[in-house]
């Protein structure tokens, strides 16, 4: 039942989120937000999220950081089509989520519960998440779990903000994509 719930929050758009502060990523040019800025935004003017879940424990998340995020197709793609937002997954900040606020209480072991739902109960790190508002007023949520080089991280965001999910599979996607990425 709580499972029900936070996955339908998660399919109404609207987010009212506490501040997190996003870890700064040494050249980096991605604009990152927190959840609460991000929100905003959003209401201003509609784009997909793109929420990279991590922890500071996590190797992966560090070479993520570090060989994609810092790529120059990439920031691109995420400061002109998304809203690129940082969230540590095992923070202890209370965080509001259309009107629901969620804690770290340490029932998910170290998770934030605002992890627990975004990654819809697979706690895998590291793991982005693509909240694209849809026109019904829901919203269309996919976790991503793993490690991505910039040139599969292309791929997805190409994916998601064209608006490719809505109208083939990802297989079909990658066969005639075209990025940017070497």
């Amino acid at each position: 039942m709580k499972k029900n719930l936070i996955f339908t929050l998660l399919t109404i758009i609207g987010i009212s989120a506490g501040a997190q502060n996003p870890a700064p990523i040494e050249n980096s040019s991605v604009k990152w937000y927190t959840v609460q800025e991000a929100e905003k935004l959003t209401k201003q003017d509609p784009r997909p999220l793109f929420i990279d879940t991590y922890t500071d424990w996590c190797g992966w998340c560090k070479k993520m950081d570090k060989d994609t995020f810092t790529n120059p197709v990439i920031s691109d793609i995420l400061n002109n089509k998304y809203y690129p937002v940082k969230f540590n997954a095992e923070g202890n900040e209370s965080i509001t989520f259309f009107g629901q606020t969620f804690v770290n209480d340490g029932k998910s072991g170290k998770a934030h519960q605002l992890a627990v739902a975004l990654l819809q109960g697979q706690l895998s790190y590291p793991t982005v998440v693509f909240l694209i508002p849809q026109k019904d007023g829901k919203i269309h949520t996919s976790p991503v779990p793993g490690y991505r080089a910039p040139k599969d991280m292309e791929i997805l965001l190409s994916f998601f903000a064209d608006g490719a999910y809505d109208k083939q599979s990802f297989e079909e996607y990658q066969k005639t994509f075209q990025g940017k990425v070497k």
